[in-house]
């Protein structure tokens, strides 16, 4: 049995990372220093409850952007995957690669998850709203893929 990575709670500073996007390039969380930014975990590109909430962010961001939000998408997939997932879905936002799992645990995204009644260790999909000054504003565990999006919004008022 695995020990889950603790969670992470709102007024936490959120865990920095340095990331290679779908093109190769690197992404840091203090990139977004100064602006909100949400960053969300998910398990695997090109998956269908994946491609729905990477849809939904797609087609709320120039709203979110409107209200000063970023997104960042993270997934252990290896850059060429996401740059498939990115071109296929026309998502212009970016897809960080984090294969060896450092930073889905660091933010309390990997660890121990239902899946179908049983307990499986796998990317718990989560999602956090980083403030200007890089603390945790929300942090959402195991959300749902469908609707998600729309109930965050909800939650930021956007």
């Amino acid at each position: 049995m695995t020990e889950n990575s603790s969670r992470l709670a709102p007024g936490d500073t959120a865990p920095e990372f340095t990331l290679p996007d779908a093109d190769g390039n690197e992404v840091s969380l203090s990139d977004y220093r100064g602006r909100k930014v949400i960053v969300y975990f998910y398990p695997a590109a090109s998956t269908p409850g994946c491609t729905k909430q990477a849809c939904d962010f797609r087609d709320s961001l120039a709203d979110l952007d409107g209200a000063g939000l970023a997104v960042v998408g993270i997934s252990p997939d290896k850059p060429a995957k996401l740059a498939k997932f990115r071109d296929a879905e026309q998502l212009t936002f970016p897809l960080l690669s984090d294969p060896d799992k450092t930073t889905l645990t660091a933010w309390g995204a990997f660890g121990e998850k239902k899946m179908y009644g049983k307990t499986v260790t796998g990317v718990i999909r989560s999602t956090f709203v980083v403030d200007e000054d890089g603390r945790i504003e929300v942090a959402q565990y195991n959300v749902r893929a469908t609707g998600h999006v729309a109930k965050l919004r909800r939650d930021l008022s956007v």
